[in-house]
């Protein structure tokens, strides 16, 4: 937070023209009705980690950098992402991790996992990384823009996927050390401003990310 403020005053004081896009997150939307979802940039905010809570203050605070000088700062609110590249912190990437890891004999044919029965709005980020491209080239000063795919993936599911492309016997195990102290049942994005204004569309489907992800693993060199 303080770093942010640290860089808008460096901006302010220099006097430069230079965009900001400001990295935000879904989870500043936090617990949202099932009956509310899809969610659009207009929702308000309901964080329910302290991450969350740091995401919206750097999102209210670009906001009001943008309304008091007119700095030229953009705010993207990016849902799940997945694909090639992501660390294993992250639930898919750890699933697919801790497969490639079973096919090459280094560990047991079990993989650890956490809270299975939630929905996701996940994005490939090679599809993002175009989204973020184009919102920096193409959105208006002070505006707000979800990042995501518009579907809500269930957990579980996407799990089962990966394990079918796997070429060897997987079993899953669930550790109870790994669910979030409050986790969302489903988080779900509205993209219909994003594609209207800047004309971005995911265009990987979630089967050749999990793919692609899993022989990001398998070839991984340590």
């Amino acid at each position: 937070m303080l770093s942010q403020v640290n860089i808008f005053e460096a901006m302010r004081e220099l006097e430069l023209s230079t965009r900001i896009i400001v990295a935000g997150s879904s989870e500043e939307y936090g617990l949202i009705n099932e009956s509310d979802l899809p969610v659009n940039e207009k929702c308000c905010f309901n964080p329910l980690s302290t991450y969350a809570v740091s995401k919206v203050s750097q999102d209210m605070l670009a906001y009001q950098y943008y309304k008091s000088y007119d700095m030229d700062i953009v705010r993207v609110r990016s849902f799940n992402l997945t694909g090639p590249g992501r660390p294993p912190t992250y639930a898919l990437s750890s699933f697919a991790y801790q497969i490639a890891e079973i096919e090459k004999k280094k560990s047991k044919n079990i993989i650890s996992v956490g809270n299975l029965d939630v929905k996701r709005d996940y994005t490939d980020v090679r599809d993002a990384v175009k989204g973020y491209y184009k919102i920096a080239l193409e959105a208006k000063p002070g505006t707000v823009y979800n990042l995501c795919s518009g579907k809500a993936y269930n957990l579980r599911d996407l799990l089962n996927i990966l394990i079918s492309f796997s070429t060897t016997e997987v079993n899953v195990e669930t550790d109870k050390s790994k669910y979030r102290p409050s986790d969302l049942p489903i988080m779900l994005g509205d993209n219909t401003k994003i594609k209207t204004e800047i004309g971005w569309i995911p265009e990987i489907d979630i089967h050749t990310s999990l793919n692609d992800l899993l022989d990001y693993w398998r070839n991984y060199k340590f």
